[in-house]
């Protein structure tokens, strides 16, 4: 490497770990839902908040988008992805179709016992060891479980369906990390992979079918739960910093702050939807019976803003 390289090479090391600090940062943000779905935001925003320039700012944001935390609009920022429980119900559904396929077809005499054993192998080096070993942080275990399924459905070799399922794994991910951020999980996720493991190495196609549906439906259960339990308790703390009656409005709280601008995010709940949040400008698509939902969604942005007291 010669000296006029060196600087070079620097610059990109230091710009790479900067843009792993700023996906750190608002990934942690998206997960403890100090940024909330359907939150929109300005580069210039985060990177004024994070003290960097719009580059790594953008690689982050990137990256995110990558794995179905963010979406980009041209010209209008950035938007944390919102949560429509209904759509993830139907993407829960086709992942169960995906790997109950996948277990059953890795059972039978159309794979070669090598593969069956090289997955085995490799996966119970990581889920068949002793409980003292198990690894305690929830989002390390987080992605070795997501590893764990798109091993599965990969080693049924059906290159296409490998394609959809680590789509269909990026658009789950936010709903899948809940569990094991907040959740208790981590002892069941070993067993129950190991129990998995431990079918398919006996070619019991049944068995196989059985525990890995049992596997996904609890999780979707569980997360579905966890992601209602965090949005209501975010709500409740809002209520609790509202201004009493005949006060002057407080500041916004920091961390309902979204780099500066207010949080475009509203929540409502419509029969089953609890704990779902639109833009305002998506608001006009739904609505509750009996609930002028409309005039409501006014009233509750000029109360969010200070110009209304309750």
């Amino acid at each position: 490497m010669t000296s006029s390289q060196a600087p070079a090479d620097l610059a990109t090391r230091r710009a790479g770990k900067l843009t792993d600090t700023v996906y750190a940062s608002l990934r942690d943000d998206i997960y403890a839902f100090r940024l909330l779905p359907g939150d929109r935001f300005a580069e210039n925003d985060v990177a004024e908040r994070l003290q960097v320039s719009r580059t790594p700012v953008r690689e982050a944001l990137m990256r995110l988008q990558s794995e179905g935390l963010v979406r980009g609009h041209f010209r209008n920022g950035w938007e944390v992805v919102p949560i429509d429980l209904a759509r993830f119900a139907s993407l829960y559904e086709l992942r169960e179709m995906l790997e109950l396929h996948a277990v059953r077809k890795l059972c039978s005499p159309r794979i070669a016992p090598a593969v069956r054993q090289q997955l085995v192998a490799e996966q119970g080096a990581i889920w068949q060891c002793a409980p003292g070993d198990r690894l305690p942080d929830g989002l390390a275990v987080a992605a070795l479980d997501e590893a764990f399924h798109c091993a599965l459905v990969q080693a049924a070799g059906n290159p296409e369906a490998d394609t959809v399922y680590r789509q269909l794994a990026n658009q789950l991910r936010i709903m899948r990390r809940l569990d094991f951020a907040y959740g208790d999980c981590i002892d069941d996720t070993y067993a129950e992979h190991r129990a998995i493991l431990d079918a398919i190495a006996r070619s019991d196609a049944g068995l196989a079918g059985e525990l890995i549906a049992r596997h996904i439906e609890d999780s979707h259960t569980v997360v579905e739960r966890l992601t209602i339990a965090r949005l209501e308790q975010v709500r409740a703390e809002s209520v609790q910093l509202a201004p009493a009656p005949g006060t002057a409005p407080a500041a916004t709280p920091t961390r309902r702050k979204r780099f500066g601008r207010k949080s475009e995010a509203l929540r409502f709940n419509c029969g089953s939807q609890a704990g779902f949040y639109a833009p305002e400008e998506e608001l006009n698509r739904f609505s509750c019976a009996g609930f002028a939902l409309e005039q409501m969604a006014r009233k509750l942005l000029l109360w969010r803003a200070g110009f209304m007291h309750t």
